[in-house]
């Protein structure tokens, strides 16, 4: 039986397209049937064998950096801006071959932080940017940047709460948890599964840092 759905697919592994930045060795894609992150869930960015071999870029393509220890949920769909010549400020949205490269309005890169969970079939719109330790909720359109530590939900996506009070958010930032090297991180794993924020700060004080 080839269907389950829990094949995880660890992106370090599969990574191929240069306009994926990749931070770390952890960030993983869920994807239950619908196919490898690459060509599943990210669309319209420059850089895939198909794009490099039949196209020749004509403007600076946006780039996708995913942060460590991510976990992206089935069948979500990052959306980048690639092919982004509809323009609306114009009478006409349609991408006239003459006027193309005037149509191109640039989003910027999207950027998903560290430790970010993003559920089945959200949809992250082009140049969002998603703060470390955020949750977007299954089937979530995230039109706008997401604070770190918020639960995001709905189309579009609004915030739901925030995981922890502001000065927890404050101290977890500051640790900067996702910068540790990996043995201090082994290390405090018994806290890093908690919500203890003094004993997580002495636990990697403890680690001389």
């Amino acid at each position: 039986m080839d269907k389950h759905w829990s094949r995880v697919e660890y992106l370090h592994e599969t990574h191929r397209n240069p306009n994926i930045i990749l931070k770390g060795t952890h960030s993983y894609y869920s994807d239950a049937w619908s196919g490898c992150f690459e060509e599943a869930v990210v669309r319209y960015l420059y850089g895939d064998a198909y794009s490099v071999s039949h196209y020749e870029s004509r403007w600076e393509p946006d780039k996708l950096r995913i942060g460590d220890y991510v976990c992206i949920g089935a069948e979500a769909v990052i959306l980048m801006g690639g092919n982004n010549t509809h323009r609306m400020d114009w009478f006409s949205c349609y991408p006239f071959a003459d006027r193309i490269v005037e149509s191109y309005e640039s989003r910027g890169d999207t950027v998903i932080g560290d430790g970010v969970w993003i559920g089945m079939r959200a949809m992250l719109m082009p140049g969002v940017k998603i703060g470390e330790g955020a949750v977007i909720g299954a089937g979530a359109i995230v039109t706008r940047d997401v604070e770190p530590y918020c639960v995001v939900g709905g189309n579009p996506a609004r915030l739901i709460r925030r995981r922890f009070p502001e000065a927890v958010v404050e101290r977890l930032l500051r640790l900067k948890l996702y910068g540790l090297p990996e043995a201090v991180f082994g290390q405090i794993r018994r806290e890093l599964c908690s919500d203890d924020i003094g004993a997580l700060e002495r636990a990697i004080s403890s680690a001389g840092l």
